[in-house]
């Protein structure tokens, strides 16, 4: 059931970040999901070094909670961003 809801929710991280990006009418909901997981990883990757925490990162439990999905969104926008600096040469 982690699998499924994990899924679920990288669907409606990555459909939000896609809102925030205007990427939203380039993507569907496969993509979603995958930026929504992708973005995830990112940023609690991103967050862990910033805190000075390495590879534990913000010592997240698994589930979901707030500072995660947080987390999550922030991480899917800065690979969507990274994603059209590298196919459009600007950020949007």
């Amino acid at each position: 059931m982690s699998l499924m809801l994990a899924l679920v929710m990288g669907g409606i991280v990555g459909w939000l970040a896609s809102i925030v990006m205007r990427t939203d009418a380039q993507q569907g909901i496969f993509l979603n999901i995958v930026v929504g997981c992708v973005g995830s990883l990112l940023g609690k990757w991103l967050f862990g070094m910033l805190s000075g925490r390495g590879h534990e990162g913000l010592g997240l439990r698994d589930g979901i909670d707030l500072t995660s999905v947080l987390v999550a969104f922030v991480g899917a926008v800065i690979l969507l961003g990274i994603v059209n600096l590298l196919r459009r040469g600007a950020i949007r």
